[in-house]
């Protein structure tokens, strides 16, 4: 088996994860998911070449559902764990295995920017605060042009902190 059917399997589970996200989702969590199988297939343990691909999309949706809250009924879009796995044909406790060993594997969690849909990163309370001498500060707290260097630098995705002495 030469590396043809490995990237091969990676195209499968994009495919299914484009169909349900046209169905189900949106653009936004298509990029996200795409982003996440390719990062899974450069992984020198090559996760994906093991498995039936429709538990592989099924398990990435639900990684990334799980840190952009898919399955909270007051988030847009939703999608329920029992919508998900009758879409895909799996069981949840498979998906969410597969699932919580893809956010193992490529340490995501919560808050975490890379696998974030957009409403995620505007409603990150940790983008208000701001490291000043050791001690965390509201943004809103500093003079208005140490503001404007926080957001840009954030814009960028850079940590930002100041030392006043």
């Amino acid at each position: 088996m030469g590396g043809h059917t490995k990237d091969e399997q990676g195209e499968n589970i994009i495919e299914l994860v484009r169909e349900f996200c046209a169905k189900k989702l949106d653009d936004e969590y298509f990029v996200l998911a795409e982003k996440l199988t390719h990062k899974l297939m450069r992984k020198r343990n090559k996760p994906l070449t093991s498995g039936q691909p429709k538990i592989w999309a099924a398990a990435i949706i639900h990684a990334l559902g799980t840190v952009n809250f898919l399955f909270d009924k007051s988030f847009e879009p939703y999608v329920s764990i029992n919508d998900l796995n009758n879409y895909f044909g799996t069981t949840k406790t498979t998906v969410a295995a597969k699932s919580k060993q893809i956010r193992n594997l490529l340490k995501i969690d919560t808050w975490n920017n890379e696998f974030s849909t957009k409403k995620m990163i505007d409603d990150n309370p940790l983008n208000n605060l701001v490291m000043v001498d050791d001690m965390i500060y509201p943004l809103d707290t500093l003079p208005e042009e140490l503001q404007i260097l926080v957001r840009q630098a954030k814009a960028e995705g850079r940590e930002i902190s100041f030392r006043t002495k």
